[in-house]
């Protein structure tokens, strides 16, 4: 039972998850009314952080596209007061939101490779659905709680689930049609930086600054 254990704890640590750092759970009426539709291809997009330093996959996360786009970020660190959150949901992914959702990632520590996949309107309903449903997830799962999400999806049957960011990422690749780049920025190690002078900039537009 203890090498259980400790075998459980060393695929946490390796699967570099950062603990949970979900804001409080948005009201029915924030997220209803922070919706984004956005109009391109439903689709989704898995987002691995990579360290650059030594290469190991250290979170991950599912931008979807159907009725409405939000992030499920699953024990992510990236939380913004105007966005909306439940049970490490994320809405109201606006053009401006994603870009900066993929930017602050993206430091001199580590970089982002996104993955892109088009996808039915049923496929992007149903795991929007199972993000939704699936709830918060504790620290160090984020890359199995996304495998297992793309596992309940036609077409991803051949998604294994995998404690490991990079795993996932390398088997998202195999899948018909992916395109697949990579994000490098050189801001500061520390995305708290970046949160608030987003927000701060959020803030001034909405003052009229």
């Amino acid at each position: 039972m203890r090498a259980m254990i400790f075998a459980a704890l060393a695929a946490m640590t390796l699967a570099g998850c950062a603990a949970n750092n979900s804001g409080k759970e948005s009201s029915p009426e924030e997220i209803t009314a922070a919706a984004y539709r956005h109009d391109g291809p439903t689709e989704l997009t898995l987002y691995t952080m990579i360290n650059n330093r030594s290469g190991s996959g250290a979170h991950t996360s599912l931008l979807i596209n159907a009725s409405q786009r939000v992030v499920f970020d699953p024990a992510g660190t990236v939380r913004l007061k105007a966005v909306p959150e439940s049970g490490d949901v994320l809405y109201g992914i606006t053009p401006r939101v994603r870009d900066f959702y993929e930017r602050a990632h993206a430091r001199e520590t580590y970089h982002v490779r996104i993955q892109t996949i088009r996808v039915s309107p049923e496929v992007a309903e149903r795991a929007l659905r199972l993000a939704q449903a699936r709830g918060p997830v504790a620290s160090a799962q984020c890359a199995a709680s996304t495998s297992a999400l793309l596992q309940q999806l036609p077409g991803f049957e051949s998604i294994s689930g995998t404690w490991y960011p990079n795993k996932l990422a390398d088997q998202f690749a195999q899948l018909p049609g992916v395109s697949d780049r990579k994000l490098y920025e050189d801001d500061a190690d520390d995305k708290a930086i970046a949160i608030a002078e987003f927000e701060a900039a959020q803030d001034a537009a909405q003052n009229g600054q």
